[in-house]
């Protein structure tokens, strides 16, 4: 049998691999830079347990707490389950936490609320502003480690993981489709013929299906982010108040991390974080945990979100959060993985893997949420990339 070539070496790419190698299909998986080099390593890191969509959509909620659970099970090398708190800051904030926890509650989510006092106790440096909070099970992703144990454990079933190489064109065959590909570090270039391909390019997705003669409607929607040094907190802490910008502070081992803010673009390539989403971020930071903006800066950064849709001509369309698998008409055997989040990113590879597995009659036998993932190390100890 052909391979299924996936295109997209990120958290989607890399646990679609591992979901169809774990049922018996060969896959060849091609990244045209480093593995988790696009948006994958570039998230804030927050295992969402779906909290920040309850009151809004309670079905992503649900789906952000059933995977969380999984990863955390799965994974746990990759996975801190430090937990959570949702602050109120003002009157604003506090009323929301009327909608927020009975939301929580349809959702299935363990919310606790908290005075103010009971929270500093938690995280002594909040804010002597927080009047009350909601404690929640949010956690932290470390971003590389959690992609790089999907890919041991592909790599340890089989699949053929090339870096630095570019999918260049898609062409029908007799049996199906063959892709071109490009070494990009001898610049030589080879067709091998495949039973399916999936398109897991992430906000370069429409490019991907552009060369496969295909049209998507995707938004690449950028944000920033800033990381300061000092573990100022141990839990995620966000604002009780509807999804926006610079709402979050994740710990990352011995730095806080402040995202995110959002725009839409047309070229995900070679994104710079805007310098007036800084005064913004560092700002709502401290708000929330006093001395966050006269941090030492570590770094600043931007990471584009494949959402699926597309903006209106003012950039402020509705994009959606959840994710999508598009089996292309005008190519049979081509498939498109848009949209999701992090935390989902199993879901979002069982299901391209079942939308493939469909289309060659097979059946799924396996499913990964019931296998313990390698360690992110095994990739190295094994000499399996090179």
């Amino acid at each position: 049998m052909n391979p299924v070539c996936i295109v997209g070496g990120g958290g989607t790419g890399i646990a679609s691999a591992y979901d169809l190698a774990l049922n018996g299909i060969p896959v060849l998986l091609v990244e045209r830079g480093e593995f988790t080099s696009g948006t994958t390593g570039r998230h804030h890191g927050q295992l969402h347990c779906g909290a920040r969509y309850a009151v809004g959509d309670p079905d992503i909620a649900r789906e952000c707490l059933l995977e969380a659970r999984i990863l955390r099970r799965i994974a746990s090398q990759a996975i801190e389950f430090n937990r959570g708190l949702f602050v109120a800051l003002d009157a604003d904030d506090a009323a929301y936490a009327d909608a927020f926890l009975p939301a929580c509650g349809r959702a299935g989510i363990p919310a606790r609320r908290l005075t103010g006092n009971r929270a500093r106790e938690l995280e002594p440096s909040l804010s002597r502003r927080v009047r009350l909070a909601v404690e929640v099970p949010d956690g932290t992703i470390d971003a590389y480690r959690l992609p790089l144990s999907f890919l041991a454990s592909a790599l340890r079933l089989g699949v053929r993981a090339r870096r630095f190489t570019r999918m260049e064109a898609v062409h029908p065959t007799g049996g199906g489709l063959a892709v071109t590909l490009k070494d990009l570090t001898r610049g030589s270039r080879e067709t091998i013929e495949v039973s399916a391909v999936i398109n897991a390019g992430g906000p370069w997705a429409g490019i991907v299906a552009a060369a496969a003669g295909c049209s998507l409607a995707i938004t690449p929607t950028p944000g920033t982010m800033i990381a300061v040094a000092g573990r100022m907190t141990d839990r995620v802490i966000s604002r009780l108040r509807p999804p926006g910008n610079g709402d979050i502070l994740v710990p990352q081992r011995l730095q806080t991390i402040i995202g995110t803010t959002e725009w839409t673009t047309t070229d995900p390539e070679a994104l710079q974080p805007r310098r007036e989403d800084f005064e913004m971020l560092l700002a709502e930071g401290e708000k929330m945990v006093p001395g966050y903006a006269r941090g030492k800066l570590i770094s600043t950064w931007a990471a584009a979100r494949p959402l699926a849709g597309r903006s209106d001509e003012t950039g402020h369309a509705r994009l959606s959060r959840n994710f999508e698998i598009i089996h292309h008409n005008d190519a049979p055997g081509f498939f498109s993985v848009i949209g999701g989040k992090a935390t989902v990113l199993r879901a979002m590879g069982e299901a391209a893997a079942d939308a493939v597995l469909d289309y060659l009659g097979k059946k799924r036998s396996k499913s990964s949420a019931d296998y313990s993932l390698l360690s992110w190390r095994d990739v190295f100890r094994k000499g399996c990339l090179t």
